[in-house]
């Protein structure tokens, strides 16, 4: 399972969605979305941004319970 959290920094939301991750036993791959021309065209407002195997399956505000459900609990 590939899990990318796209985000930016001085970003609070991208600062929560990764504690949230990260409290579920999840260490996101991190790319900034101000460092590459293709993630700022595609997600510059939308951040965060998280990627399941290449696809979108959260954007914004996380919660808890959409991301246990998106990609469950890992080896915490």
């Amino acid at each position: 399972m590939s899990l990318v959290l796209v985000t930016r920094q001085g970003c609070h939301l991208c600062d929560e969605a990764l504690g949230l991750l990260r409290s579920l036993g999840h260490e996101p791959e991190l790319a900034d979305v101000d460092s590459d021309d293709r993630l700022h065209d595609l997600y510059d407002w939308r951040v965060p941004v998280l990627l399941l195997d290449d696809r979108v399956v959260a954007e914004g505000r996380f919660t808890q319970e959409l991301l246990v459900k998106t990609v469950g609990k890992g080896a915490a």
